[in-house]
C-alpha cells in the first residue's frame, strides 16, 4: 500500500497564491464600479494595470487611487466597441498577464417594447465589447506564450429572469457562451477563462432612480439575499482577483457566483 506524504507546511502560501507582482493586468470599464474597484485590487496585489475607459476623468481618478497606495497604472480612453482601439491598447502592454473584461452598460424595457436599437447598443457594448476584449488578450497571451487569466463579467440575470432584462440577460449569457468556449480553445496553452456573475450590486449602473425608488429597489434586493444586504463593487472585486491569481489555477470555464444566495444554482 503506498503512503502519502503529508505535505510540507509553506508559511504564508495563501498570500503569496494571490500575489501578482511582477504582472500586468488589463481592466475595461475601470472608470467606476466593479471595473475601479478591480483595477484598485489587482494593482494592491502587485500588478502593473492598465485601466481602460470611455470616461476619461473617471479613467484619472481611478489612476491617481492606484498611485496613491503605491501601484502603477497606465489609462487608456476607449470605446470597447471599436475593436481597432482596444487591439492598439492592449498591443501597448509589454506582457498581459490578466485581462478582466468588466465594461457594460444597462438598459430595461419589457420584451414587447424592445426596439432594435436598444438590443443592439446593449449587444455591441456586453457582448461585442467582451468578445473583442477575449480575443485580444488570447492573441497576446499566446504570441508572448503566458499562462495568463482572462475573466469576463457576466451576471445574475443569467440565473434568473427578469422583468426588462432581455438585452441585458441576453448579452450576459451569451457573454457565458463566450467564456465555455474560449476556455476549451486556449487551456492546452494553460490560459484559463472564467466569468464573474455578481448579484445586485452598488454601482453607478445600478443607481438609475431617483433616491426613493433607488433606497426601495436596494431594500427589495436586500431582503431576496439570505445574507440581508446588496453587494458593493468591492465584494466583485475579490473574485475577480482570485480568478487572476494563482489561486484558481486549476479552475477554467466556470462561473462564480458572488450574489449574496439571490441565485443559488446547480
Amino acid at each position: 500500500m503506498t503512503i502519502r506524504q503529508k505535505p510540507s507546511y509553506r508559511p504564508f502560501m495563501a498570500v503569496k497564491a494571490y500575489d501578482l507582482t511582477g504582472r500586468t493586468a488589463f481592466v475595461t470599464g475601470a472608470a467606476s464600479g466593479i471595473g475601479r474597484a478591480s483595477a484598485v485590487l489587482l494593482a494592491e496585489a502587485g500588478a502593473t494595470v492598465h485601466c481602460a475607459d470611455r470616461d476619461e476623468q473617471g479613467l484619472h481618478d481611478t489612476a491617481i487611487l492606484i498611485k496613491a497606495s503605491g501601484g502603477t497604472a497606465r489609462t487608456h480612453h476607449l470605446d470597447v466597441t471599436d475593436r481597432a482601439q482596444l487591439r492598439q491598447a492592449v498591443a501597448s502592454c509589454e506582457r498581459l498577464d490578466v485581462m478582466a473584461a468588466v465594461a457594460g452598460i444597462m438598459h430595461s424595457s419589457p420584451v414587447l417594447e424592445t426596439r432594435d436599437e436598444d438590443l443592439d447598443r446593449v449587444l455591441n457594448v456586453n457582448f461585442k465589447g467582451v468578445l473583442y476584449a477575449c480575443q485580444e488578450a488570447a492573441r497576446a497571451m499566446l504570441a508572448q506564450r503566458v499562462r495568463g487569466s482572462i475573466i469576463t463579467m457576466a451576471s445574475g440575470a443569467v440565473d434568473t429572469g427578469g422583468p426588462g432584462l432581455l438585452c441585458y440577460g441576453a448579452a450576459k449569457a451569451a457573454v457565458v457562451q463566450l467564456t465555455k468556449t474560449l476556455a476549451t480553445e486556449v487551456g492546452s496553452h494553460g490560459i484559463r477563462v472564467n466569468a464573474v456573475a455578481p448579484g445586485w450590486i452598488r454601482t453607478p449602473m445600478t443607481d438609475r432612480h431617483d433616491s426613493a425608488a433607488q433606497t426601495q429597489t436596494e431594500a427589495f434586493m436586500a431582503r431576496m439575499s439570505p445574507l440581508g444586504r446588496v453587494g458593493e463593487p468591492e465584494d466583485i472585486a475579490h473574485a475577480v482577483l482570485h480568478l487572476a491569481s494563482d489561486a484558481s489555477s486549476f479552475t477554467t470555464g466556470q462561473i462564480l457566483r458572488p450574489n449574496g444566495g439571490v441565485a443559488m444554482p446547480w
